[in-house]
């Protein structure tokens, strides 16, 4: 908190990327460090959204730590990937509800996650409540989000790094999401050596139930490559 919150909608506007002091390089340096505590030597490594792109830096970083890598709806961040859509944009970068009690909260994060959800696998209401009203039980520090996303905003091509990455690979994206469009991920996959590409037809910036058997089969065939 000593660094402050970042100023992200002024970032955007300016076109410069916001000030992150906490970087995606040093989550991924965090990812290994638990390895590390956990007494793990090398890792299948999956992550989605932004969590795909500290994945992706994981993999290239720290090849003798990654036996595999799924990267999921990210992408390599180079400037010229299409932008989100101005809903998703508009819904990800809305400020927090005025009251900031736990139902009000519960319900802003619904409606955020409903506005980039995918539309042939339509959301359960109950299932998104029991969802946000457990994360937000574990920890709300709508501040952390906050840095985080700049960090994200700030981390810059990766296509370079992309190309050192020599784990087996696969590239899950949905065909309809509107945050990090299609053509972000084929952008990872275009420039990581062998790596697989998958389109899901349907899905968008979400993990429907419905496809979980989907996720889980693509995830352990690629891990069943990276065995040592």
């Amino acid at each position: 908190d000593d660094a402050g919150v970042p100023d992200i909608a002024r970032a955007l506007r300016s076109g410069t990327p916001p000030g992150a002091p906490y970087s995606l390089e040093d989550m991924a340096a965090d990812c290994v460090g638990l390895l590390d505590a956990l007494g793990v030597e090398a890792a299948h490594v999956v992550g989605a959204s932004m969590g795909g792109a500290i994945a992706q830096i994981v993999a290239a970083r720290y090849p003798e730590r990654t036996l595999s890598l799924t990267s999921i709806m990210s992408t390599s961040s180079h400037p010229d990937l299409p932008s989100p859509s101005a809903e998703a944009a508009q819904a990800l970068l809305a400020p927090l509800p005025a009251a900031r009690d736990r139902e009000s909260l519960i319900e802003d994060a619904i409606r955020r996650q409903l506005a980039v959800a995918s539309p042939e696998y339509p959301s359960c209401p109950d299932r998104l409540r029991n969802q946000f009203t457990e994360e937000h039980e574990r920890g709300f520090h709508p501040r952390g989000v906050t840095r985080q996303l700049a960090a994200f905003l700030a981390s810059g091509d990766r296509r370079a790094l992309l190309a050192t990455i020599s784990a087996p690979t696969l590239v899950l994206h949905g065909a309809d999401d509107p945050l990090i469009p299609l053509a972000c991920g084929e952008d990872v996959a275009a420039h990581i050596p062998g790596a697989e590409m998958r389109v899901i037809e349907g899905m968008a910036h979400d993990f429907p139930l419905a496809l979980t058997d989907v996720f889980a089969d693509a995830i352990a065939a690629v891990a069943r490559r990276g065995r040592r």
